[in-house]
């Protein structure tokens, strides 16, 4: 019945292959099996198709009910007609029904020519419902073969996408398309290979090296998040400790260089706030100066957002603002806690970025934690400066508990630059270097002093509590289990907001 030996002459499983490689042994049942092509056109008999083309059902992951469906590239290349589209609409709509997650394994040409306007009209389907799933059930795109035209919006559309090294591709137009019209040379790798989605694009959430690995980490994120919206069975409290050991609290205070312009890697601070192996990061590979994705804390799912210092400083720019704020949305949708840990110097400055529209994506940031009402913690690392201070979840968004670590930074800017600007007239008329120099220090102690301190955000209430690096993640866990049920008041009335896309 399946040709799995021509998808192996390709290097690639074969769509059934798939479909058991990913669920729990001998859990699946394949549904509308009979179902095939109506067409008759251009050569093309009806039931010439077996399964049109995808192969669908139910089954678990790791004792999870899942609803999946698997093109076939060995029929009809795996192209969408009708009868394909109604099929993946349909087992769409299951896991809706069925309030639990819905897997797609994208192997396909796009639309069927040959079915004309009837393969639109499948792709809709399948667009309406997946638009009716976003936010009440996680949807989960494995990009493992083509996917092109119609067929890369509904993983557009879904919340992850998984793309798998030199298997993976997609585009909207291929590379025959563009070369007839722009006379561009361009191989598919390079239009839309993984590598391209993963870090430059920002479509794909997940690279893996194969489809193996691929499979892993479908189950791994699948295991961390809700199975549904209200789902609170990944939040279980766990009361198992390891922060008390001195060797803890030598790592957490020794992450952070005394130098405040110097780098570190902030998925250190991450990996001891969560627990052991339990962090899983969200578009790794894109915008690297916002690090985002899933953890537990003592069993509790969170959502961790966190600036990384070791790429631009840690300072927001467009796609570092775009990842940010999608992230914070979908943990919203599931009542995901947030803990945001801010260590940000500021919006990248430059023509560039002005060009590219930070303004209207710098918004979204703000948009998205403002309008997030699920739990939002947030721990100044070390600085937090001018409007990104405000972007990243602090108290004017209405974060719930605003902490600081002692040394911490809030102001408009740095106190050098700070300095710069205020005394610039002072220090002008200062004609000794040295005299100079000495008064700019000063000041800069003086600013350092009087507006840089945590303390004086704390005086106005903007910060919570200043707390020791050590006790953070016993804080945050305390936080947590106190918000739990935790439920927004607001007195505006209204359907929805404008969000800036």
């Amino acid at each position: 019945m399946y040709h799995i030996e021509k998808q192996h002459a390709k290097g690639k499983l074969h769509a059934i292959e798939r479909i058991t490689g990913l669920l729990d042994h001998n859990s699946f049942r394949e549904i509308q099996s009979g179902v095939t092509n109506l067409e008759e056109t251009f050569g093309i008999s009806p039931g010439q198709f077996p399964y049109d083309g995808v192969i669908t059902g139910y089954g678990s992951i790791n004792g999870r009910k899942v609803f999946i469906y698997s093109e076939d590239f060995t029929v009809i290349g795996g192209t969408l007609g009708k009868q394909h589209g109604y099929k993946i609409a349909n087992v769409i709509k299951l896991a809706i029904e069925n309030r639990c997650p819905i897997i797609g394994i994208n192997d396909s040409g796009g639309a069927r020519i040959q079915e004309g306007v009837n393969a639109l009209a499948g792709y809709g389907e399948i667009f309406y419902y997946n638009t009716l799933a976003s936010g009440y059930i996680p949807q989960i795109s494995i990009i493992a073969g083509n996917c092109a035209g119609g067929a890369v919006y509904s993983p557009g559309i879904t919340d992850f996408i998984f793309v798998i090294d030199s298997i993976s591709q997609m585009y909207v137009t291929g590379p025959k398309v563009i070369k007839s019209v722009t006379n561009e040379d361009i191989t598919s790798e390079e239009l839309g290979g993984a590598a391209v989605h993963a870090s430059q694009s920002g479509v794909a959430h997940f690279y893996c090296r194969n489809e193996q690995s691929c499979f892993k980490k479908v189950k791994k994120l699948l295991d961390t998040i809700p199975q549904y919206y209200g789902d609170k069975s990944n939040s279980a409290p766990n009361f198992t400790d390891y922060e008390t050991n001195s060797v803890f609290q030598y790592e957490m205070n020794s992450i952070i260089p005394a130098e405040r312009n110097r780098a570190y890697n902030i998925k250190e601070v991450i990996k001891l706030l969560a627990d052991e192996n339990s962090f899983i990061e969200v578009m790794r590979d894109f915008a690297k100066n916002i690090v985002v994705g899933f953890g537990k804390i003592k069993g509790i799912t969170v959502g961790f957002v966190a600036n990384q210092p070791n790429f631009a400083a840690g300072a927001l720019d467009c796609d570092a603002s775009d990842k940010g704020a999608r992230f914070i949305r979908y943990c919203d949708a599931y009542d995901i806690p947030l803990i945001t840990l801010t260590d940000v110097p500021g919006f990248l400055p430059g023509s560039g970025q002005e060009k590219k529209g930070i303004i209207r994506h710098g918004a979204k940031l703000l948009y998205a934690y403002s309008e997030a009402t699920t739990t939002k913690l947030n721990v100044i690392l070390r600085k937090a400066y001018g409007g990104a201070y405000i972007a990243m979840c602090s108290k004017h968004l209405r974060a719930d508990f605003v902490y600081a670590w002692p040394n911490a930074e809030i102001a408009v800017m740095g106190a050098e630059g700070a300095v710069d600007i205020l005394f610039a007239k002072a220090m002008k008329n200062i004609e000794d270097p040295d005299e100079r120099e000495q008064f700019r220090k000063e000041k800069i102690a003086e600013y350092n002093r009087d507006f840089m301190s945590s303390r004086v955000a704390s005086m106005q209430g903007y910060i919570d509590e200043v707390i020791k690096p050590e006790a953070t993640r016993e804080r945050l866990y305390a936080d947590l289990l106190m918000l739990a049920d935790k439920r927004e008041i607001t007195s505006v009335a209204k359907k929805h907001g404008n969000i800036p896309l």
